[in-house]
């Protein structure tokens, strides 16, 4: 049935590419148009939007709705710009050209919503006692913030999966764990004056200077205190400054600054090491300094994303039935870059990664997913109806 059903998914996933859903313009359309398709299979849907109503989530459930203890297939629908990118044809119009299929999104991850999108109908046909859902959200590339409204929707709502796959590009390989990706700008308001007198102001970049030293400081600690064992690259918490800008000129005291940097940590100790640690030096060290000299001094942290990281279990359920379904005996592997699939973790649902395609297509100009690789999720969705009826 799988390989039958291979057609119907190029078909889907040359429709979804063609919707250009960047992050910043929204995914109204595809959206709707998903949502069309479960309508007409008469699958039960529940939308969720942003503030702005201009992006939204769609969960479905097909089979029994109230069941708990369903499995949940999940994908992002939001790609990341093309502008700068050097692509050989339209990145928004599907090509087929020696077993792959380009287009932006062709593997991260619209090609995983159109290989679950395919299997549907088949699915509400065949008698279920366990639901599936499947999860297409918005967001994800900006910091997983559809994610965040869904699961809070599903929480609310005392709805109880089990298990979650979500669909990311890993060469239909297991992964069991990530690190987080947290990113922040750290604003510095200081006190402008003439460069000759430098005690009668506040400089913001050399308060910056410090604050970065002393994330540097604790990016060395977290170095001795990776976990026995672990398996990431580099198999400790890192924090990462990606840019530092203030002041206007040579000769004029910097009154503001800000600095953008990153923590990608391997575990929740880590985050509240960091996050302590320099609070306690700005609250006690870096703030009490700048008011010395004017009370309007300020440093404040905006949060740009927090994404939780996925956490290998000792004893996964979802782990072991994706073994099945892939029949691969391969052991789990972790890996850098981050995911939504923290964020079902946290909810209690057993959830692992696994999908069509490189994180080394993603991104990039020419994105592709092969045609075997589709067909591998096809045959990995299809064995999921044992477990299921």
């Amino acid at each position: 049935m799988a390989h039958a059903l291979l057609e119907e998914t190029l078909a889907i996933l040359s429709d979804l590419i063609a919707f250009p859903t960047v992050s910043q313009d929204g995914n109204l359309e595809l959206i709707a148009y998903l949502n069309g398709r479960l309508d007409q299979i008469r699958a039960g849907t529940h939308l969720t939007l942003d503030r702005s109503g201009t992006k939204a989530n769609l969960f479905a459930t097909l089979g029994p709705p109230d069941a708990d203890g369903g499995i949940i297939l999940s994908g992002h629908t939001d790609v990341v710009p093309v502008e700068g990118q050097d692509w050989s044809s339209d990145p928004f119009a599907a090509r087929v050209e020696d077993g792959r299929l380009y287009g932006r999104g062709a593997c991260d991850m619209k090609g995983f919503i159109a290989c679950a999108m395919a299997f549907a109908p088949l699915y509400m046909e065949a008698g279920l006692k366990r639901p599936l859902h499947l999860a297409f959200s918005y967001d994800e590339e900006v910091g997983c913030l559809g994610a965040q409204v869904m699961l809070a929707d599903l929480k609310a709502l005392g709805r109880r999966p089990s298990i979650c796959v979500v669909g990311e590009p890993t060469s239909m390989k297991i992964i069991e764990g990530h690190k987080g990706c947290c990113e922040y700008t750290t604003t510095f308001t200081g006190l402008e004056g003439h460069g000759s007198v430098p005690e009668r102001g506040v400089n913001a970049v050399e308060y910056a200077v410090r604050f970065v030293s002393k994330l540097l400081e604790t990016g060395e600690k977290l170095k001795n205190r990776a976990p026995a064992g672990s398996r990431f690259e580099p198999p400790w918490t890192t924090i990462q400054i990606g840019k530092m800008a203030g002041g206007i000129a040579r000769n004029i005291i910097a009154g503001s600054c800000a600095v953008e940097w990153e923590l990608r940590p391997v575990g929740k100790g880590d985050y509240t090491f960091t996050h302590e640690t320099i609070r306690a030096y700005v609250e006690r060290e870096l703030l009490p300094r700048m008011k010395a000299v004017t009370p309007d001094a300020a440093i404040v942290t905006e949060v740009i994303g927090e994404v939780v990281g996925l956490e290998p279990m000792e004893h996964s359920e979802a782990v072991e039935l994706v073994r099945r379904l892939t029949r691969d005996d391969t052991p789990p592997a972790c890996v850098s870059f981050g995911t939504e699939a923290g964020l079902f973790q946290e909810l209690g649902i057993d959830t692992i990664i696994c999908g069509p395609g490189s994180i080394d297509q993603a991104h990039k100009p020419d994105e592709y997913v092969e045609l075997a690789q589709l067909d591998a999720c096809l045959h990995m969705i299809e064995r999921l109806e044992p477990h299921l009826v």
